[in-house]
């Protein structure tokens, strides 16, 4: 490597630029950098910009399939620039920390800020409000910004996005904006009878994909021109009909020196009666696919097959993939930066596996369906459970028997994630409850990660007190107002309680839900139900005291046994469960034990109960019964966990020591 070029890079001031290792040339693709970290040659490609408007569930869910497809293809590193509510805010801030794709950078801005520029725009598209934002990019994005791709949501990449990037070296000096034609008829004004569209320049030009060379447009106060436009059109228009595109289109049609036209197929526009066909001879010569019609992948188009069949792919595509490097060296917020702990790890150790799992970094996507809720009042309570697909059919009936608020962890493929969508969309019972938030853990590595699962749903439990239970179990009808009563009842908002709610089992799949205490009582002398796992691991609720429970009426008292797993009602701020434990074993154990060493008090509500529902042995408890290699892990962790407890509460903690070694 030339000592003189690796000098003359290093000490460019080029690199002063906004670039992913300080080596970015603004007119070339691609450079080179001594990294002298690595010791090696890199290459270091120039950073692509890319901005969205996103607000909402739905919208979140789909801006993920387009990152995917943008992802799939690219070489360069991207920085994503997302105008957001809230909602997309929380959901994809959570979703790109954890996927942790290197090379990736992303921004927020908050579209809140941004509403009072357009808000005085009637505006009758279904984007609301968000369809305008787009307007405002010259003062949202950072002020030395000066190049970036504008998508909508809606998009699907087929190629590189470089491509599109290098366009921006065709504008000529005085164009501002690049643009694909509309490829359908409404700016002719010919679709019905009396149809007046806003003015556009010949059939207008679609704003789905749009290059916008930022930098020109503040020199030549776009902001007050776009207005002036709008203000001007609207006099006799009233209202936009499609939104950003309507006043783009206006204002190109006045000065039509600053629009650089794009060829067609990148923006190949598939809504019904377009001229989307004419923009290819071959589907292989697609670059860009917008499902800009309401119809989505119902539209009409003789490759409408070809194209459902793209989309379906990244849809479906496992994130996880998309992990790679782009070059030799690693980058910051990538999974590799974590190879220093991972080297730590001794590899003949025969717990390697287990060990190794606790620096997995699983993606997750905070709810995932459409949200809802607004807080009772202070003794508000979430059911928190997680669940696997093997457990979907549990949702319905918990929906049934638990009104309030729920909070769930999902375990799933991205493959998965679509199957769940399309079964909660088909269900009635889900697709009327809003105040469920669904949480998508994707699935990575070869144990089920039970107590992350848990904890994902426990922090996003939006009440201040939760109910930790599991999915396969059905609380009584009426549970959810009798733990609100409880709370006042025991004081819960001034001392440290965990409110114990008995366990029961039945083995049978179709079960008369007993309707009060002295039904279940009556069922279990009948032999209809059992108290839950009196067979196989009595210990595990024992504490319970199912006999005096059968004659309570008022909260008693328990005191903490080795190996108590009650299910109890806690305020939120409690401790998290120990991620080190996961598949089958100790996991609900060590967090009771964290309860009672922080001088929780378990009390057992004399007039409550859930019922486990029968189902198939979990793959994690099959190889807990099989593998003795897992049972010795197991043994290990809970060693670990003890030394652990020692130091965080000392003396308090000899007695789970003790408890444990005379097991």
């Amino acid at each position: 490597f030339d000592q003189s070029l690796k000098l003359k890079l290093l000490n460019s001031p080029e690199q002063k630029q906004d670039c992913y290792m300080g080596c970015t040339f603004p007119n070339s693709p691609v450079v080179f950098e001594f990294h002298l970290k690595c010791n090696r040659v890199c290459s270091c490609l120039q950073v692509i910009h890319v901005a969205c408007v996103c607000a909402g569930h739905n919208a979140s869910r789909d801006v993920v399939t387009l990152v995917k497809s943008v992802l799939f293809h690219r070489r360069n590193p991207l920085h994503f620039h997302f105008i957001t509510d809230s909602v997309a805010h929380q959901i994809l801030s959570a979703l790109f920390q954890s996927w942790m794709v290197p090379s990736v950078q992303v921004s927020f801005y908050d579209a809140e800020q941004l509403k009072s520029e357009v808000s005085w725009i009637p505006n009758k598209h279904y984007s609301g409000i968000y369809g305008l934002m787009k307007l405002t990019l010259t003062k949202a994005l950072p002020a030395d910004l000066s190049q970036v791709i504008v998508l909508d949501t809606d998009i699907t990449f087929a190629t590189d996005i470089a491509e599109l990037w290098g366009i921006f070296r065709k504008f000529t000096d005085k164009q501002v904006i690049g643009l694909v034609e509309n490829q359908s008829d409404w700016y002719l004004g010919n679709l019905w009878k009396n149809h007046k569209p806003w003015p556009a320049l010949g059939r207008g030009f679609n704003t789905g994909v749009i290059l916008l060379y930022l930098e020109r447009l503040r020199r030549m106060r776009w902001e007050t021109m776009w207005r002036l436009t709008a203000e001007r059109e609207l006099m006799s228009m009233l209202s936009t009909s499609l939104a950003d595109q309507d006043i783009f289109n206006a204002f190109i049609k006045q000065n039509p020196v600053l629009v650089h036209q794009l060829p067609c197929f990148w923006n190949v526009q598939l809504s019904d009666h377009t001229r989307s066909e004419q923009c290819y001879t071959e589907v292989s010569d697609l670059k860009v696919i917008h499902w800009n019609s309401p119809k989505k992948l119902r539209v009409k188009n003789k490759h409408v097959e070809f194209f459902r069949n793209l989309y379906l792919t990244f849809l479906e595509y496992d994130g996880n993939l998309l992990r790679r490097e782009l070059f030799g060296c690693p980058s910051p917020n990538s999974p590799q930066s974590i190879q220093s702990a991972l080297e730590q790890l001794d590899e003949d150790d025969q717990c390697y596996d287990f060990r190794r799992e606790r620096l997995t970094v699983h993606r997750v996507h905070l709810y995932f369906l459409q949200y809802e809720y607004l807080q009772a009042d202070d003794t508000d309570i979430t059911l928190v459970a997680q669940l696997s697909m093997d457990r979907l059919q549990m949702l319905e009936a918990i929906c049934k028997h638990w009104e309030g608020p729920i909070s769930l962890a999902l375990y799933m493929s991205d493959a998965e994630a679509q199957q769940f969508l399309r079964y909660a969309q088909a269900s009635e019972v889900l697709k009327n409850r809003k105040n469920v938030g669904y949480h998508i853990v994707y699935r990575e590595g070869q144990f089920y990660p039970v107590n992350l699962l848990r904890n994902v749903a426990l922090r996003n439990a939006p009440t201040p007190y939760v109910f930790l239970t599991d999915v396969d179990f059905l609380p009584m009808y009426g549970l959810y107002d009798y733990l609100r009563r409880s709370v006042v009842q025991l004081d819960m908002a001034n001392s440290k309680k965990a409110l114990v709610v008995p366990a029961f089992e039945t083995l049978r799949y179709r079960l008369s839900f007993p309707k009060s205490k002295a039904e279940l009582l009556s069922m279990l002398d009948m032999g209809t139900l059992y108290t839950f796992r009196y067979h196989v691991w009595p210990k595990g609720h024992a504490p319970t005291n199912y006999a005096k429970w059968r004659t309570a009426t008022t909260p008693y008292r328990v005191e903490w046994e080795a190996d108590f797993e009650p299910y109890v009602v806690v305020r939120k701020d409690c401790p998290e469960y120990d991620q080190r434990f996961v598949g089958f074993g100790w996991n609900k154990v060590a967090h009771v034990m964290e309860l009672d060493a922080q001088e929780y008090e378990l009390m057992v509500l004399p007039n409550a109960f859930m019922i486990h529902m029968p189902h198939a042995p979990s793959f994690d408890i099959s190889k807990f019964r099989s593998s003795p290699s897992y049972r010795h892990c197991l043994s290990t962790l809970k060693d670990e966990f003890h030394q652990d407890m020692s130091r965080k509460y000392g003396s308090a903690a000899l007695k789970y020591l003790t408890a444990h070694r005379s097991i």
